[in-house]
């Protein structure tokens, strides 16, 4: 059983998916994921459009919901009768999970770790207790939790090969394919991969890129998560110009001028491909008081978290308004000096994320633990 909550987890899931059938053709997968998973063959009791809750109050209004998903997965369990459960990210639900599994005398693989070295350090007691293996991204959580006495290894990051053999369109094929302008540079626009991040920043972010790309002759590009249709962004054409773009996202990193993107794996994605870019982060106030009391770190960006210091100017709640965003964004547009400095900034992440194959190793380790089972 695989379990992925959110798009990103699809994709990295995907990933890991494709090198276990390589290295065990005979495995069959069950679980939660999306359409990426479901091409590599995992047979989805649930899917992450499903699963799309952000922040604590969603979650609490969608408790009998969880519960539901949780006792339906336990019944796979035990009809399949699976031994190895890996987890993939998606904290809130994966760690509540495990707990009600444990007993059942299953293996439980972690890949992909909680952040709990941004949110204190609360859970790690649980995961000494439920994780039997915790697949790591960053050497530094390998540190982390070898301290702590739980059974880790390092991986590498899945975006270093995913970017790496990435095939990216030449600039004038992509505007080409997707009948954009050629006379204008792209502002990218991206909002997130769940309904509810979309009409947080929908809002007050359209009217700031607006404004900046009729001052910096820019064309707004918005690019929609695969788990979002696109006919969602339809009420707001009546208002802004702008065109919906699903794939691609990799060559709209390459080939747009800035960007505007919520916080998230997204961010790392675009610091990669050395796209200057603002972090818009808004969410409900009681979700954002609660985490303010549990975070430990000075950013939310993850980029900013990565480089080990704030590269990327970060827009959080109240900072989330049009004036801010414009002028934030406007900083970079109107200084040439200050726009390559930036872009020269986030050379640090691929130098941070390494050159490690994340799918294959992490594969290979639990195909290897399988066996000596």
């Amino acid at each position: 059983m695989i379990i992925a909550g959110e798009a990103s987890g699809d994709m990295h899931g995907a990933d890991l998916l494709k090198e276990l059938k390589e290295l065990n053709p005979a495995l069959n997968f069950f679980g939660i994921g999306g359409d990426k998973m479901k091409a590599e063959g995992q047979v989805a009791d649930y899917h992450i459009n499903q699963m799309a809750f952000l922040g604590f109050v969603e979650v609490i209004k969608h408790i009998p919901f969880i519960k539901k998903v949780q006792k339906s997965l336990i019944e796979r369990i035990e009809k399949e009768n699976i031994k190895e459960i890996i987890l993939i990210d998606y904290p809130g639900f994966n760690l509540n999970f495990a707990k009600k599994i444990k007993k059942l005398g299953v293996k439980i693989y972690y890949y992909i770790s909680p952040q709990i070295w941004a949110w204190g350090q609360h859970r790690i007691k649980k995961i000494q207790r439920l994780v039997d293996k915790m697949l790591v991204l960053f050497p530094f959580e390998k540190d982390f939790y070898t301290e702590h006495n739980v059974d880790c290894s390092y991986v590498g990051h899945p975006l270093s090969e995913q970017i790496g053999t990435y095939k990216f369109l030449e600039k004038e094929e992509l505007f080409e394919k997707l009948n954009l302008d050629r006379s204008k540079e792209i502002l990218l626009f991206l909002p997130g991969s769940r309904k509810q991040e979309i009409e947080n920043l929908f809002s007050v972010c359209l009217p700031a890129a607006e404004k900046l790309c009729k001052k910096h002759n820019l064309q707004l590009v918005v690019a929609c998560s695969q788990n979002i249709e696109e006919s969602h962004f339809d009420s707001y054409k009546k208002e802004f110009s702008f065109t919906v773009v699903k794939h691609h996202t990799y060559d709209l990193y390459k080939h747009s001028k800035f960007g505007i993107i919520k916080s998230g794996t997204s961010t790392l994605e675009a610091g990669f491909i050395q796209l200057p870019f603002v972090i818009v982060y808004s969410t409900n106030w009681l979700t954002y008081q609660i985490g303010k009391m549990l975070i430990k770190i000075d950013s939310i960006g993850l980029i900013n978290i990565v480089a080990g210091k704030k590269i990327i100017t970060e827009l959080i709640q109240s900072d989330v308004n049009t004036n801010k965003i414009f002028s934030s964004v406007e900083t970079y547009l109107s200084d040439e000096k200050k726009y390559s400095v930036l872009k020269d900034q986030l050379s640090i992440i691929k130098t941070k994320l390494g050159n490690e194959e994340a799918s294959k190793n992490a594969a290979s380790i639990i195909c290897s633990e399988l066996n000596d089972n």
